[in-house]
C-alpha cells in the first residue's frame, strides 16, 4: 500500500514538472511576440510557482498523515490477528528462549509440559537452519508428536543477533502449530479401509490328488477348504472358490499387517492335513496391493503367483508398491513335473525357430558350463531346421577354458560364437532371442538386446525372481529341474525335427547336468537320469566331461587357501572369503563353497570374493539351509541348495556383517 502511495506522489510531482515547463515555454513564446508582457509573464511565473510548492507540501502532508494511519490499523490489525490466532502460536529463539505465546498456545497445551517437546523442536529446527544457512529458503516445516496428537509446525526464521558464547548467529522465529491428528486418522481409515485382494491355489492339484484314495478325496478336499476359511475369517475376510484349486481371497487393508506378521501361518497348518499317503499338501499364496481398482489388483496378483509358482510353490508373496516380499518356501524342492508341458513347449519352440529367419541365443553373464551346454543345445535344433543362428557369449574365464578349446577346434562354431558389439549389430525386431538358464532382465549376456526384438524366448530352472523378462512369447521355466541342460535335453526328444547332437554338444549338455547337480548328487530326479541317458547315446565320454572340471594345481592351492580360512557361524554354517582380485574368482569361490559342503557337520557354506568392481557371494547347501532365501534378501537369487548374488558399491567387510545379518533373520523367522 506504502509503495503504491510512493509512486502516486513520484507521478503528481513528474506531472507539476512537466506542467510548469509547458507554462514557462509559453510565457517565452508571449515574451519573445510581446516585448511588454515580459515584467507580467515573470509576475505570473513566480506566482505559479508558489502555488505550487505549497500545494505539493499541503499534498505530500496529507499523504503521510494517511500512510501513517494506515500503518497504524495495520499493526493493530496484524497484533490483534497475533493474538487471537486459531493456531497456537509462539514466538522463539533458537535458544530456547520464549519470547511471546498466543492465547491459543497456552490453553492447548495447558497440561502439557510443552517445554520438553520445544527443546526438541529447537534441537531440530537448528540443525534444518544450519543447512538453510546460505540458502534464500528461511522457511520451517516440521511434523511433531505432542502428547497423543499430531501437529505440523510452520514459520520462517530472521536473524536476531549473535551468540557470544556459542560464536554463532542468533535466530528467531515465529511457529504456528497445526493439529493434523484427525486428517490423519482420516487418512488413516480411508487407507485401512481399502481392499486387498489375494489369490490362493492349491499346489499341484491334479497330481496331489491322483496319488491320493478316491474315497479319500473329498473328506481331503473338505479338510483344506475349512482350513483356508477358517484362516481368512480369522481377519473377517471373503474368500471365493473360483476353481478345484483356486480361491479368490478379499480383506481390508487394516488386516494386511496382522498376516505380515503372522507370515501366513496357514502354509505350516496346510501341511498338517493327514493323508494316507506320502504326500503331502501346500499351498502358494499371492496378495497385491498394489492398484487403485480391484481389478488392477487381481491382475497384480495374478503376476505375483506366477512368480511364486515359479519359485516352487510351498510360499506366499506380498506385492505393494511393485515390491515382492516373500515367506515361507523353506522346504526342498522335489520334482513335479510333467513331461506334457514340455512336449508342448517343444512344439511351440519349434514352431517359432521355424518362422523366424535368424535366431540368436543367449545365456547369464559369466557363462557356466549349463548356460553354455543348454545354448548349444538349442543351436543344434535352430541348425536342424536350417536357420541362420548365433551365440552371444563375450565372456570367457576358467568355467568354460576346456569347452572353448575343443569349440575352436571344430569348423562349424567358428563364426558361430559372437560378442556383443556383432550380436548388436546383427538383431533386429524379427531375431527370434532365446534366453537360457537365466530369466532376470539384468543377468543376461547382453540386457540391451531385450529391447531390440519383440521375439523373446525363455528356458530357465532357477527360482523365479521378480527382476523376470516380462516380454517373452515362450517361457519354460521349471524350477524344479536340476539344470537348464535337462530342460533343453527334455525339448530336445521332443522336436519333431528330431536334431542329432554332435559329441561335443551332448557331453556340453551332459557337463552342465553334472556341474548343476554336483555329479548327480543335488536336486536330481527321475527327469534327470533319463535326460543324462538320452545323452549318453551320443557317445559322451565321461572322463572327458570329468577332466572338464578338474582344477590346475595353483586353483587347488586357492581352493585350499580359503578352506583353511573359514569361520564357523551357528555350528553348521562355514564362511570364509577369497580377499585376491583374480580375474576368475567368481569360478573359484563356487568350487571353494562346493568344496566346504564336503567337511563335517558344515551343511552350508558361504564364500565372498571380488569380482571386478563387485562383491560376489557363492552359496551351497546340502538341503538343511535354503541358502537361496538367505542371498535373496541382498538381492540374488539361484536354488535352496545353490546360490549367490553381486554387490556393488561395499567393500568385502560390509558384505560379510550384512550376510551375517541376513542368516540371523533367516534362522529368526525358520523358528517362529
Amino acid at each position: 500500500m506504502q509503495s503504491n502511495n510512493r509512486k502516486f506522489f513520484d507521478s503528481l510531482v513528474s506531472r507539476t514538472k512537466l506542467y510548469l515547463i509547458l507554462i514557462f515555454i509559453l510565457l517565452v513564446i508571449i515574451c519573445v511576440l510581446k516585448p511588454r508582457m515580459i515584467l507580467p509573464s515573470i509576475l505570473l511565473f513566480i506566482a505559479v510557482l508558489a502555488y505550487t510548492y505549497f500545494a505539493n507540501n499541503k499534498r505530500k502532508n496529507e499523504i503521510s498523515q494517511h500512510l501513517q494511519d494506515l500503518t497504524l490499523n495495520v499493526n493493530a490489525t496484524a497484533k490483534n490477528s497475533l493474538i487471537h490466532s486459531p493456531f497456537p502460536l509462539i514466538i522463539v529463539e533458537t535458544d530456547g528462549n520464549i519470547i511471546w505465546r498466543s492465547t491459543k498456545f497456552v490453553s492447548e497445551f495447558a497440561n502439557i509440559d510443552i517445554n520438553m517437546y520445544i527443546s526438541d523442536l529447537l534441537e531440530i529446527i537448528n540443525k534444518k537452519i544450519q543447512e538453510k544457512n546460505d540458502k534464500k529458503d528461511k522457511s520451517i516445516k516440521e511434523e511433531i508428536k505432542i502428547d497423543t496428537r499430531d501437529y505440523k509446525v510452520l514459520g520462517e526464521f530472521v536473524k536476531s543477533g549473535n551468540d557470544k558464547k556459542r560464536q554463532s548467529d542468533k535466530y528467531m522465529m515465529i511457529l504456528y502449530f497445526i493439529d493434523e491428528t484427525d486428517e490423519k486418522k482420516l487418512k488413516k481409515e480411508y487407507t485401512d479401509s481399502k481392499s486387498c485382494v489375494g489369490i490362493i491355489m492349491v499346489d499341484n492339484y491334479e497330481e496331489t490328488m491322483m496319488q491320493i484314495d478316491p474315497e479319500e478325496r473329498p473328506q481331503v478336499m473338505a479338510e483344506i477348504e475349512k482350513t483356508i476359511y477358517e484362516w481368512a475369517n480369522k481377519i473377517n475376510g471373503i474368500i471365493v472358490k473360483s476353481d478345484r484349486d483356486r480361491f479368490i481371497y478379499i480383506f481390508e487393508h487394516r488386516y494386511l499387517e496382522t498376516i505380515r506378521e503372522e507370515k501366513f501361518s496357514i502354509l505350516d497348518t496346510v501341511k498338517e492335513i493327514e493323508v494316507n499317503s506320502k504326500v503331502q499338501i501346500t499351498l502358494s499364496i499371492a496378495i497385491s496391493d498394489d492398484g487403485e481398482t480391484d481389478r488392477e489388483k487381481i491382475k497384480t496378483a495374478q503376476g505375483a503367483m506366477d512368480v511364486v509358482l515359479g519359485r516352487g510353490g510351498d510360499q506366499a508373496t506380498i506385492v505393494e508398491n511393485g515390491k515382492y516380499h516373500f515367506f515361507g518356501g523353506r522346504i526342498t524342492e522335489v520334482e513335479k513335473r510333467t513331461k506334457v508341458k514340455a512336449r508342448i513347449v517343444a512344439h511351440a519352440l519349434e514352431e517359432l525357430i521355424s518362422e523366424s529367419e535368424q535366431i540368436m541365443i543367449m545365456g547369464h553373464n559369466n557363462p557356466d558350463i549349463d548356460s553354455f551346454g543348454s545354448a548349444l543345445g538349442i543351436y543344434r535344433l535352430a541348425k536342424s531346421l536350417g536357420k541362420e543362428v548365433y551365440i552371444i557369449a563375450s565372456t570367457e574365464g576358467m568355467a568354460l577354458k576346456e569347452l572353448m578349446q575343443s569349440l575352436e577346434e571344430a569348423e562349424e562354431y567358428r563364426d558361430v560364437i559372437i560378442n556383443k558389439e556383432v550380436a548388436e549389430n546383427k538383431i533386429d525386431s524379427e531375431t527370434l532371442l532365446i534366453v537360457v538358464d537365466t530369466h532376470k532382465a539384468s543377468y543376461v549376456e547382453v540386457p540391451s538386446l531385450l529391447a531390440k526384438t519383440s521375439k523373446i524366448a525363455i528356458i530357465d530352472h532357477h527360482r523365479r525372481s521378480t527382476d523376470f523378462i516380462k516380454e517373452s512369447i515362450l517361457t519354460f521355466h521349471e524350477s524344479y529341474a536340476s539344470s537348464a541342460s535337462e530342460l533343453v535335453t527334455e525339448l530336445l526328444q521332443y522336436t519333431k525335427v528330431q536334431p542329432k547332437l554332435t559329441i561335443l554338444e551332448a557331453e556340453a549338455l551332459y557337463a552342465g547336468i553334472m556341474m548343476d547337480t554336483k555329479n548327480f548328487t543335488f536336486k536330481t530326479g527321475v527327469r534327470t537320469f533319463e535326460a543324462a541317458a538320452y545323452l549318453r547315446k551320443y557317445g559322451v565320454d565321461i572322463i572327458r566331461v570329468k577332466k572338464w572340471f578338474q582344477n590346475d594345481l595353483e586353483t587347488y592351492k586357492k581352493i585350499v587357501h580359503i578352506t583353511n580360512n573359514t569361520e564357523v557361524f551357528k555350528d553348521i554354517i562355514g564362511i570364509s572369503v577369497y580377499e585376491s582380485k583374480d580375474k576368475d574368482a567368481r569360478v573359484i569361490c563356487a568350487k571353494a563353497a562346493d568344496e566346504l559342503l564336503s567337511i563335517g557337520n558344515i551343511t552350508a557354506s558361504f564364500v565372498i570374493g571380488n569380482v571386478d568392481d563387485k562383491v560376489n557371494i557363492s552359496g551351497r547347501s546340502i538341503g538343511d539351509v535354503n541358502v537361496q532365501i538367505i542371498l535373496e534378501k541382498m538381492g540374488g537369487g539361484g536354488h535352496s541348495t545353490v546360490a549367490g548374488v553381486q554387490i556393488t558399491g561395499k567393500t568385502i567387510e560390509e558384505v560379510k556383517k550384512d550376510l551375517l545379518q541376513k542368516i540371523d533373520e533367516y534362522y529368526d523367522e525358520v523358528e517362529t
